[in-house]
């Protein structure tokens, strides 16, 4: 048995270590994503009953930290092992899955460009199935509070929206306390209050509606969304571009270090 090897046939310990540097940073974020996630679900009793997931007519916020924990969990232990111990087979994951998520990231957003009516329209509908169901879910309402705190808003299109849930609808068929009303998040912020006045959306759209303004925000959060972003179109870019990079020089490392292995295995000739 003849054993040959090139002697400038070698794996680059910098780019393996560099590799798996930047792998652990994604499977550690991955580790505390389903930490959170897993903590959630066990504080809202999900993970004894997961139908409850199911039953929830909106979407379970802990349902995406969960599958962006899962994906960077995946990916990272992929990266991590495959650098450390030279697995074509793991890398070769890593580099396809990151380049089909960066073309998926890139073909999003050049749909989200050309079909903006069509892309509105199922936010629309997406944020009204919220709506419906923000007493459902304490996550789900946090999330819905946020945004309209955040960006001056109610509803999708208006306060009007919140007849859609069964507690704030106006009809007399309804028996609830906060009929006609809207949730706190949508009242104008009184600087003097140091306490957060939960029941301050009560009964206001009783009021006549040239009225409302003085109480609570009446921009939708879709048109308040559509004016953020070209104020802010710089910051998307930027997060944008910084997250395809990322990406890039991720599928760098992986293809070198392929090339690096093959290379060394092609000059072993026994």
């Amino acid at each position: 048995m003849h054993y040959y090897r090139y002697s400038n046939a070698e794996v680059s310990c910098w780019y393996k270590y560099l590799l798996f540097s930047y792998n652990i940073v994604f499977w550690l974020a991955g580790v505390v994503f389903l930490g959170v996630g897993l903590w959630a679900w066990s504080e809202k009793g999900v993970l004894s009953d997961l139908t409850k997931v199911t039953r929830l007519h909106g979407i379970d916020p802990v349902v995406l930290v969960l599958m962006v924990g899962v994906v960077m969990f995946t990916l990272g232990f992929a990266g991590c092992v495959g650098a450390l111990r030279e697995n074509i087979c793991l890398l070769k994951f890593f580099c396809g899955a990151i380049v089909l998520i960066f073309f998926l990231e890139l073909a999003g957003a050049v749909l989200a460009f050309l079909f903006q009516d069509w892309v509105r329209d199922r936010f629309r509908e997406f944020f009204e199935s919220n709506i419906r169901s923000y007493r459902d879910d304490i996550d789900l309402q946090n999330l819905i509070d946020s945004l309209q705190k955040a960006n001056h808003c109610c509803g999708a299109y208006g306060p009007e929206d919140w007849d859609l849930n069964v507690y704030f609808n106006c009809s007399g068929a309804s028996y609830s306390r906060e009929k006609c009303g809207v949730p706190f998040s949508c009242c104008v912020p009184d600087p003097a209050q140091k306490v957060v006045n939960t029941q301050c959306g009560y009964d206001v759209r009783i009021q006549l509606k040239s009225k409302w303004d003085e109480f609570i925000f009446t921009k939708g959060c879709i048109p308040a969304l559509e004016g953020w972003l070209p104020r802010n179109i710089y910051i998307v870019a930027g997060v944008f571009l910084a997250i395809s990079l990322l990406q890039i020089f991720g599928i760098f490392l992986a293809r070198t270090l392929i090339s690096d292995i093959e290379a060394v295995k092609a000059g072993h000739h026994f």
